[in-house]
């Protein structure tokens, strides 16, 4: 399963805005991305509802995944890869969120 640890940045963590700006770029991947921190249910971060209410702080460490099953093979996981790593760098960077 593609994993990626983050850490939010966002000054309000995911809530409001950044979470939606969090979400649409989720959504434009096209991949069935969770998102959970440590002792946490995972959540579809392709949800505005559900990761505003999963309580994301500012500084959190998050992991992003995809399951195995939802890739078609070596492209598919390539892809998931590249996504998890542009999702990372966006919620570790506190400007653009």
């Amino acid at each position: 399963m593609p994993t990626q640890k983050a850490v939010v940045a966002a000054p309000a963590g995911l809530h409001a805005r950044s979470a939606a700006v969090f979400v649409r770029a989720v959504t434009d991947t096209g991949l069935p991305v969770t998102i959970s921190r440590a002792g946490t249910e995972k959540v579809d971060a392709r949800s505005l509802l559900q990761v505003m209410t999963a309580d994301f702080p500012q500084g959190c460490e998050v992991e992003l995944a995809i399951r195995e099953s939802d890739l078609e093979g070596a492209p598919g996981r390539q892809k998931a890869e590249d996504a998890l790593r542009e999702l990372r760098t966006l919620l570790e960077s506190q400007g653009a969120v």
